[in-house]
């Protein structure tokens, strides 16, 4: 099996906002999906790690793109692991319409953990490591890697609040990972959304929510164009505790 792998996607008219651009968040579960199609295909994906008690869990997630495809736009997502280390792992995505023309990149890192430790495990132990047998570290993407996300702490000031429901947890029982994405554009008005496209997105995940949480947000703007958000958990005496950063670049 070849290391890449390219998945079909259609930009459905629910998938869309206001402009009939596909909304990033759901562009994030694409990519997501595809990352997820190619790792079971391999022998790694979810199915393949439960057997074992063990979870990927993501670390960092960026996505920049050049252009944003519309409604019916037909997407060929390819993806593949750019590098495959005992504790950590960096897998690359092309978005790309039928004829080959490039709306952007995205690049993430993800982590191994044991379901009952919630420790980091070694990637390598997994099926004999047959991840190794897919590494195409010589495809390298465009966009500057992954960070984390740096902010003034200090200087940042409360934006908004969420609780989550039902529908921000995944198949793990934590927050998912594209619904931060989701409530961070939330913070923006209309307004705000209407004058600015975002051309990249990036997100660095420091620990988990649950359901039933306190979110609180806060807002470090870097530039007229550059907002940080941090996103803290409440804890049941109020201490926060920070599970999450986003860096959004909007033009």
């Amino acid at each position: 099996m070849e290391k890449k792998g390219t998945f079909k996607f259609i930009v459905e008219p629910f998938k869309c906002d206001f402009s009939g651009h596909i909304m990033l968040s759901n562009l994030g579960n694409y990519m997501l999906n595809a990352a997820d199609f190619h790792a079971a295909e391999r022998g790694f994906g979810y199915n393949d790690l439960m057997e074992q008690n063990k979870a990927w869990v993501l670390s960092r997630f960026v996505i920049e793109l050049n252009e944003y495809p519309v409604m019916y736009d037909k997407l060929c997502i390819s993806t593949w692991v750019e590098s495959a280390m005992k504790f950590f792992t960096r897998r690359n995505w092309s978005i790309e319409d039928e004829k080959g023309k490039v709306f952007g990149y995205g690049s993430s890192v993800w982590a191994m953990i044991d379901i009952d430790s919630r420790q980091p495990t070694n990637i390598l132990s997994v099926n004999d490591g047959c991840m190794a047998n897919y590494v195409a570290s010589e495809c390298t993407v465009p966009i500057d890697s992954p960070s984390r996300v740096g902010m003034d702490e200090k200087g940042a000031h409360l934006v908004g609040e969420v609780i989550v429901t039902y529908s921000d947890i995944d198949i793990n029982g934590h927050t998912n990972s594209v619904r931060y994405i989701e409530h961070v554009l939330n913070l923006f008005p209309l307004e705000w959304h209407k004058a600015h496209t975002i051309r990249r997105i990036e997100v660095a995940y420091v620990a988990e929510s649950y359901h039933g949480d306190k979110l609180r947000f806060y807002s470090d703007h870097q530039t007229d164009e550059t907002v940080c958000i941090r996103i803290c958990r409440v804890m049941p005496n109020d201490e926060e505790r920070e599970v999450c950063r986003v860096k959004v670049n909007g033009f």
